[in-house]
């Protein structure tokens, strides 16, 4: 086998191992994201990721889950007046994840984190009972995705929002679930 056959055949395998631990992910594209600019994460790879709830309305359908991230971006820019959607991903029960802005852009979703952080979420309310199997695996994979595409360090620390900022996300249940998670981080 000649030198460019071996390295493609190196090439592939890295690409399925990658591509084994990601979850789906539905591109800005895929589900009617509008336009948007917003700026580059000044630290990279993100040494924090920081889990949110939408709290919202969930999603178990493609249909539904680009609908919700649509009413989600729409509600960021126009009532919040951000940039984009605040979220680099989200997480829908559908098991498919989402991306907000995506790897390598700075979120608006955890004050004294955004800089430094991948924000990710899953779509609805989840202060009484946690996500669906579907969407905690997703969350998860989609951790170990970030890490092995080089988007978030191996040394990161997950956190739940109400850790960064006064509030009650992701929800009372979720954040019990999030915290058996490696790499949380109970002393921030």
């Amino acid at each position: 086998m000649n030198k460019f056959a071996t390295v493609l055949v190196l090439a592939s395998i890295c690409l399925a191992s990658v591509s084994a631990q990601c979850p789906r992910i539905v591109t800005r594209a895929q589900w009617g994201a509008r336009a948007a600019s917003t700026a580059q994460l000044p630290i990279r790879p993100a040494p924090w990721v920081v889990m949110h709830h939408t709290a919202g309305a969930s999603c178990t359908t493609d249909a539904a889950c680009a609908q919700q991230m649509r009413n989600i971006q729409s509600f960021h820019m126009d009532g919040n007046g951000w940039a984009d959607i605040g979220y680099n991903f989200l997480v829908g029960e559908n098991g498919a994840a989402y991306e907000g802005r995506g790897w390598g852009r700075q979120g608006a979703h955890a004050p004294g984190y955004n800089d430094r952080s991948v924000g990710m979420g899953v779509i609805g309310t989840f202060t009484n009972a946690i996500p669906n199997a579907a969407a905690r695996t997703a969350a998860r994979n989609l951790i170990t995705c970030g890490v092995s595409l080089g988007h978030i360090a191996s040394n990161y620390w997950l956190i739940g929002h109400r850790q960064a900022v006064a509030t009650a996300c992701p929800g009372n249940a979720f954040f019990n679930e999030i915290r058996t998670w490696p790499r949380f981080n109970p002393n921030v």
